[in-house]
């Protein structure tokens, strides 16, 4: 059976800085119409940073939609959408978040967001062979690094003291991947 819709019509009804929400009404594979409300989105990166004695650094920040803080991994959008290379996103985030650079990536694949209405895609790294540098956050950007060891992360996912997708999904890819 072929499932697909067909989109029929779009209406832009916001475009910002990092979304665009369109209104479409879709053809179902019935051939009846049904309103589709799209979220578009450049994608994401987030590092899962793992030093040598398997510490992880998070970062602590508020979510303003949410109105509380989350403990998360450093991340980021791509700044070119499409275009930009993923690792050099990871790279960047990570250094700007936590002023680490690492020597060691390994690509953990992608996760999607919200496929439902909206389109992002979150690429993950593993990333080792920690160094510190400077951080250097965006102008908008307030948050604290925390560090715990890796046990301790698995530990707050698996009860969900810790819930942001990425940083679950990330971390227990990372556990699989590395057997910890």
């Amino acid at each position: 059976m072929d499932l697909s819709e067909k989109m029929v019509s779009s209406q832009t009804v916001f475009e910002g800085k990092i979304i665009k929400v369109t209104l479409d009404q879709a053809r179902l594979p019935d051939g009846k119409l049904a309103s589709r409300e799209v979220v578009y989105h450049p994608g994401g990166v987030a590092v899962l940073a793992l030093d040598e004695d398997n510490t992880v650094y998070l970062v602590r920040q508020f979510r303003y939609p949410l109105q509380r803080e989350l403990l998360e991994l450093p991340a980021g959008k791509l700044d070119h959408g499409a275009e930009e290379d993923v690792l050099l996103g990871a790279q960047r985030e990570l250094s700007e978040e936590t002023g680490l650079e690492a020597a060691e990536w390994t690509y953990l694949g992608y996760t999607l967001a919200s496929p439902g209405f909206c389109d992002e895609a979150l690429h993950m790294y593993l990333a080792r062979g920690l160094t510190r540098q400077k951080q250097h956050l965006d102008e908008d950007e307030f948050l604290d690094v925390i560090t715990m060891p890796f046990d301790q992360l698995v530990e707050q996912v698996m009860d969900g003291t810790i819930a942001d997708g990425k940083t679950v999904s990330a971390t227990l890819k990372v556990k699989v991947l590395l057997g910890l």
